[in-house]
């Protein structure tokens, strides 16, 4: 085993280690043995000779001490001290026993132990002599007989210390002679250790250092490239396998050195070929211009035969449009040309020089090319056309933000000049240029941008809304592009935007008279009494014309219209800048007065407008004689909240015309009755929902076409425990003004839906939803709740709404409306054709049924112009592809006109008044065997 161990460069030094390893620890082992005997001495001399000795002298303490207690009892007259000092002596005499024991276990001698046993005995015989002697007062010769005594057991404790101390000394010098001993063994082993691990590692660098310069000699000569030189044999040893392996490299570089040989040959020809089968022309020439090389498709675009070309020289082809480009062309760095041959021909020519001074040359027809280059350059000129033709700016960039595409409408709106912008800029270099070369001093163009970047940032599209340059509106739409870029459309808005201005200031101005409408009185009266906190009072007076309803029976509509612009003139007249006019419909005027005085400055202007009515109105010559009469309330005098204030001016109003028109009158505390009656109405009607007095009727809606009934409009009953059934015209504008209709609405759509789920397949419900319920959009919730409920499906349910909810809030209503949508709930606008933006809604909303209000078609065996607005009205719902229902049929000559006029759907007292939920299903029976 070691033999085959020892064979190798690793085992040899592996078998050395062992040796001095062992060497160490037989060292090392024996120094351990030596250290061991002499601690062992040492514990010897000090736990054995020393610690004896020590508890012999405490031995001798204890016998003196006992002598001390011993006299002091004697001579002790008080019984008590001398029981004391008896039983000291009785602790001395035990301590005394314990010291010498452990002395005599200490003692490593038998005639030290033997000293011990005398040391007892002997005071064993003193204390004997004590009792003999008794405790009292005592003769000198009793005291000798003790002393003898004393002195025998002093002379054995001296002796125990005296053979100690000798047995301590004996051990101290066989220590010594020990420790001398192993100094001299310990100092010939080591040289001995140091002379054999010498041999050892001389015996093992012979076995390395040679094999290892041999193989270093050999790899260095195959480093240079040398590979003939001879390898030595070696052993089997990890040298003989290095100096084998480097023979293999040098074999296996060899064999390598003639496969790259091969394959440089190989690659010459493949090179030769792919030259030979490009579809490029390739020359390659000396310095002299000498063809060193070319291929077939150089020769013939140089107009030669190939074999002609090989070794021939490139001004022999001069008259040739390559031969002469490649004479003509620049000897020193790489150049490249385009040409035109005289055939039609484009050629592309590269020329590169060689390192010995010839060159390689590229030739390529680029005619397609060029042909495709021409192709794109009108594509580019046509492009270009339409962006500086296009109304709208455009912005194109790359996925990097870099810009691509502009065109000068863009520059034209922002006011810089068309080319300072160019390829690659970002969106914050062309703010930098509109923030410094724009030609209108506006920073909002530049905010604009800004304002694009951050969308940038945000990854998000959108469209953005500004005013730039003072008075031009852009409407910016910007979306990212399926390469990753993004793209800006700039849109001038402007006029549009004047048009949506002017229909809203139409929406708050009366379409007769240009004054102010309702929506404008009720916002001035609100920024009025909330004025009344700094002190500044206000009165409303509110103007109804006498004799008004007479002039437009006698003179007609238009002689009625002319007479309100009239009026509306006169009264404007006599008004200060402060204070407004406004009409809140029919011949109803209000005004809004503020000043220091209220009741001084109102009685003043009542008067005025009193007095101006005395003088009669010239209108299409006829002469119109009206007056006019005025109620008065006061702020903060007669309350601060307006709903408040103008009913009190109406109040006022009423007793003016009560008492004889043409006059003014204030509101008064009797005026106040009405107002309690309303609370009181208020307060039934609380109690009214708490105690279940509301009652759901159904009124039925009939197809015209089938004759069958498809919906049933839910109307709400009150009857009252007291007044009977009391009007919903009279309780409704009350639950919307005190907040109570939310709870109403929602009870009514909730019972609504219950009873319509119990109803044929193919009859809905419509339920009437107020403005006040859209105000906090709760109708979404309440809907649902009640779909939820009862089951019913959306689709057969329809709500029922009128321009006043979009009057409140357009934006959050159709937003309303889009989700109610959403949900499958049909929605219709009823009483169409009474406001003045009924068309505009239908356009900002997709409505799914226009109910023609009841006035209409009250009129339609009547008046001509009844039926051509009913006409028009079906005409409109039927391109809208909404349903058309008719209010208000009570004849069949009105619902055979109807349906005539393409009418869809049919409401009224013709088929049936409303009826409660318990006798809707003997309705239906009873109009399908009428339809029958």
């Amino acid at each position: 085993m070691l033999w085959r161990v020892g064979g190798t460069i690793r085992g040899r030094i592996f078998l050395a280690s062992l040796m001095l390893s062992a060497i160490t620890a037989i060292l090392g082992g024996y120094a351990a043995i030596g250290i061991a005997t002499t601690g062992q001495l040492a514990d010897k001399t000090y736990d054995r000779s020393l610690m004896s000795i020590n508890y012999a002298r405490a031995a001798s303490a204890d016998f003196a001490a006992i002598q001390a207690a011993v006299a002091r009892a004697r001579l002790a007259t008080d019984p008590g001290e001398r029981r004391a000092q008896e039983a000291r002596v009785n602790a001395l005499v035990q301590s005394f026993e314990e010291d010498l024991a452990i002395a005599e276990e200490r003692a490593q001698s038998t005639r030290a132990a033997a000293e011990s046993a005398a040391a007892k005995e002997a005071l064993s015989h003193w204390l004997a002599a004590r009792r003999e002697f008794g405790t009292g007062p005592q003769t000198a010769d009793v005291w000798q007989a003790l002393d003898a005594h004393a002195s025998v057991v002093e002379q054995h404790i001296d002796l125990l210390i005296n053979f100690t101390a000798g047995d301590g000394f004996s051990y101290r010098q066989a220590a010594r002679a020990l420790v001398a001993r192993d100094v001299r063994l310990s100092m010939a082993a080591t040289v001995f250790a140091i002379l054999l691990s010498g041999i050892i590692a001389f015996l093992l660098s012979r076995q390395i250092v040679r094999p290892v310069a041999e193989a270093s000699a050999v790899a260095t000569r195959i480093a240079a490239g040398d590979l003939a030189v001879p390898v030595p044999e070696g052993g089997a040893d990890e040298f003989g396998a290095l100096l084998r392996a480097m023979d293999g490299m040098r074999s296996n570089i060899r064999a390598m050195m003639q496969e790259e040989v091969s394959q440089r040959r190989s690659a010459q020809g493949l090179l030769a070929d792919a030259v030979q089968g490009s579809n490029e022309g390739i020359v390659v020439a000396d310095a002299g211009g000498r063809i060193v090389m070319a291929n077939a498709r150089f020769a013939d675009l140089l107009g030669l035969e190939p074999e002609k070309v090989a070794g021939g020289n490139i001004a022999d082809a001069r008259g040739s449009v390559l031969a002469d480009t490649l004479i003509a062309m620049r000897t020193n760095g790489t150049s490249a040309v385009e040409r035109h041959a005289a055939e039609g021909r484009w050629l592309r020519i590269s020329r590169s020089p060689t390192r010995d001074g010839g060159f390689v040359a590229v030739c390529s027809d680029i005619s397609r090319l060029k042909k495709q280059e021409d192709q794109l350059k009108r594509s580019n000129l046509q492009l270009d056309a339409a962006l500086s033709n296009m109304l709208q700016g455009l912005c194109l960039f790359d996925a990097e933000g870099g810009l691509l595409v502009h065109n000068r409408r863009f520059c034209d709106m922002f006011g810089i000049e068309y080319g300072t912008l160019h390829p690659g800029m970002r969106l914050r270099a062309i703010s930098s240029v509109v923030a410094a070369g724009s030609a209108f001093d506006d920073a909002r163009a530049l905010e604009l941008l800004l304002e694009q970047e951050d969308l940038l940032r945000a990854g998000a599209s959108g469209a953005l809304c500004r005013t730039i340059r003072g008075d031009m509106v852009v409407s910016v739409r910007q979306q990212p592009t399926a390469e990753g870029g993004w793209i800006a459309t700039y849109e001038d808005v402007t006029q549009r935007f004047e048009a949506e201005a002017r229909i809203i200031t139409m929406a708050r101005r009366d379409a007769l008279t240009g004054l102010a409408n309702r929506m404008v009185f009720s916002e001035r009266l609100e920024d009025a009494a909330a004025r009344l906190e700094n002190g500044s009072g206000f009165a409303i007076l509110c103007l109804d014309l006498d004799r008004f309803k007479e002039v437009n029976d006698t003179f007609g509509h238009p002689v009625g219209d002319a007479l309100l612009r009239g009026v509306a003139e006169r009264l404007q007249s006599c008004l200060r800048e402060t204070d407004l006019l406004a009409r809140l419909g029919g011949d109803e005027f209000a005004i809004v007065q503020s000043g220091p005085c209220p009741r001084e400055d109102a009685v003043a202007l009542a008067t005025r407008l009193i007095e101006i009515f005395e003088q009669p109105f010239y209108l299409e010559d006829q002469v119109v004689a009206v007056g006019v009469s005025v109620g008065i309330s006061l702020a903060p005098e007669h309350g601060s909240d307006p709903d408040t204030l103008l009913k009190c001016a109406d109040l006022a109003l009423y007793r003016a015309k009560g008492g004889g028109r043409g006059g003014w009158s204030f509101f008064d505390e009797e005026m106040d009755l009405e107002l309690r009656k309303r609370r009181a109405l208020e307060n039934d009607l609380r109690l009214a929902i708490a105690h279940g007095e509301l009652e759901v009727y159904f009124q039925p809606i009939v197809n015209l076409a089938h004759h069958r009934v498809s919906c049933c409009e839910a109307l709400l009953r009150w009857k009252h425990s007291e007044r009977g059934y009391v009007s919903p015209a009279e309780f409704i504008p009350l639950a919307e003004e005190t907040g109570a209709i939310g709870a109403i609405g929602e009870w009514v759509l909730r019972r609504a839906c219950r009873e319509a789920a119990s109803w044929p397949d193919g009859i809905g419900v419509a339920v009437n939803v107020s403005a006040a319920q859209f105000r906090n959009a709760a109708v979404v919730r309440a809907v649902m709740e009640a779909l939820t409920e009862s089951g019913l499906p959306a689709y057969r349910l329809e709500l029922e709404i009128t321009e006043s909810v979009l009057l409140t809030d357009n934006v959050a209503t159709l937003a309303t409306l889009h989700t109610l949508k959403r949900l499958g709930v049909r929605v219709a606008m009823d009483d169409f054709g009474t406001g003045y933006s009924s068309l505009s809604y239908l356009q900002s909303f997709p409505f799914d049924k226009i109910k023609i209000d009841q006035s209409f078609v009250r009129n339609l065996d009547i008046t001509a112009s009844s039926r051509l607005i009913v006409r028009s009205v079906v005409g409109l719902g039927r391109s809208l592809g909404m349903t058309v229902t008719a209010e208000g049929i009570e004849t069949e000559a009105q619902m055979e006109h109807l349906r005539l006029e393409g009418c869809d759907e049919a409401q009224g007292y013709l088929f049936s008044r409303p009826v409660p939920a318990a006798g809707i299903h003997a309705l239906f029976d009873r109009l399908r065997r009428r339809a029958a």
